[in-house]
């Protein structure tokens, strides 16, 4: 292995993965037991935010600046407030069916393969997603708050508006349970996936904060707020499910005709959504 790489910093960046694959692993060895390979999308947010306090927490012997704490804070709310949301909406209603059908593929040997198609692979993506964590708290330089403070601010605005989505279409499911209706009011009016779009901004605002913490050296850790746009428009997100609800709920098809999928606007023709 190149030399730099085992170097400080380089070093706590590992250290970072080691975090995000004992997490990984452990939570696997309870997901054997329940046959519950879902658990992973509980402690996804977890590897993420955990790393960024790796990383805090090794660097601070050097002086960690307020910014990158800031930073590492805001991914710590999101990370709670998301694994949690999700622990609850899931809690006793079994393995989710994208697992399922996994398991169901991959037979008897789902179990020892999800270590690696799951969990180790949902390590590996939310170690490269840390990346902003990593480069504010290990490159730091005088801040630029024409980028560090409005980085933050987008990355906050991110949390909230997916926590405010979230809790709208914890509602509706509650109200309308049973029914094929459509949510189509608050915050999911404008956007058929605002929760995915606060968390793609929650990702833009980290990196525009750690740019302006650690200046160039931190451009590279664009390949986080980009891979996770990229996973929630084409893999487990809007593609996933643009997908499946128009056969589940017929009245999906008008929505979209209406409906941006992911930038908020008013609905097509201004009309009553």
């Amino acid at each position: 292995m190149p030399g730099f790489l085992v170097n400080e910093p380089w070093w706590t960046a590992w250290c970072g993965l080691a975090w995000a694959l004992a997490v990984a692993v452990a939570t696997w060895a309870v997901s054997i037991a329940r046959r519950d390979a879902s658990l992973a999308d509980r402690v996804w947010s977890l590897m993420i935010a955990g790393a960024g306090v790796v990383y805090a927490v090794r660097f601070s012997r050097s002086g960690v600046p307020a910014g990158a704490w800031a930073a590492v804070t805001v991914a710590a709310a999101w990370a709670a407030r998301l694994g949690g949301f999700i622990t609850l909406r899931n809690w006793g209603e079994g393995e989710d069916r994208r697992y399922r059908a996994m398991r169901e593929r991959h037979g008897d040997r789902f179990g020892a393969k999800s270590l690696y198609l799951v969990f180790g692979l949902q390590a590996a993506l939310a170690w490269v997603v840390s990346a902003p964590l990593f480069a504010a708290a290990a490159f730091p330089r005088p801040a630029d708050p024409w980028l560090a403070a409005p980085g933050l601010v987008l990355a906050v605005f991110g949390m909230l508006f997916e926590a405010a989505a979230d809790a709208q279409m914890a509602r509706f499911r509650r109200e309308s349970a049973g029914r094929d209706g459509v949510m189509d009011r608050g915050l999911w009016r404008y956007s058929r996936h605002p929760n995915y779009f606060g968390e793609a901004c929650v990702w833009w605002g980290l990196w525009l904060a750690a740019l302006g913490i650690a200046g160039a050296a931190a451009a590279w850790s664009v390949v986080s707020p980009l891979l996770m746009t990229f996973l929630l428009l084409r893999v487990s997100g809007v593609a996933l499910l643009e997908e499946e609800l128009p056969s589940r709920r017929p009245a999906y098809r008008a929505y979209q005709r209406r409906t941006s999928a992911f930038f908020p606007r008013p609905p097509r023709g201004g009309g009553e959504a």
